[in-house]
């Protein structure tokens, strides 16, 4: 909870206001695909996952007409120290990409100025097709009834 929504929040509160005042800057916050499938993972790290996600993406709607560029990198399996400190084995997990390789294409959506960048996820228009789907679903938010289906 401290790392991924506490630490994330307290470092863009700090930070957002200079930047608005200069009208440029940016935050990169990683979050996971598990922000998209909480069912993959156990307990909470998803759910705070999921926060970091929502976090950006809400920056982002109020800071980017200022200047402010905010993006957010959703890594799947990645090479790192977390599966051993976690006291797993990274050898029995398949398609791990290498921290470099992440790197790297975080910093291609960096330059692309993506709000969101999903290094493995091999078709943008597969991430463009759910944010199509998201805002169709939310057409119907402020609907001031229930919906058909749920009326006696």
């Amino acid at each position: 909870m401290r790392l991924n929504v506490l630490a994330p929040t307290l470092l863009a509160s700090a930070a957002i206001g200079g930047m608005v005042a200069r009208g440029q800057g940016a935050i990169i916050n990683v979050a996971s695909v598990l922000a998209l499938l909480p069912e993959y993972a156990p307990g909470i790290y998803a759910a705070t996952k999921s926060y970091v996600l929502t976090l950006s993406q809400s920056l982002a709607a109020e800071v980017s007409s200022k200047g402010v560029y905010v993006q957010a990198v959703l890594p799947a399996a990645t090479r790192t120290e977390i599966y051993e400190r976690a006291g797993g084995d990274i050898s029995q997990v398949p398609d791990v990409m290498e921290v470099e390789d992440l790197v790297d294409a975080a910093l291609i959506g960096f330059d692309r100025k993506e709000l969101v960048t999903i290094p493995p996820v091999p078709e943008a228009a597969t991430w463009e097709a759910f944010e199509q789907a998201r805002w169709a679903l939310a057409k119907g938010f402020s609907n001031s009834q229930p919906a058909k289906r749920y009326r006696p």
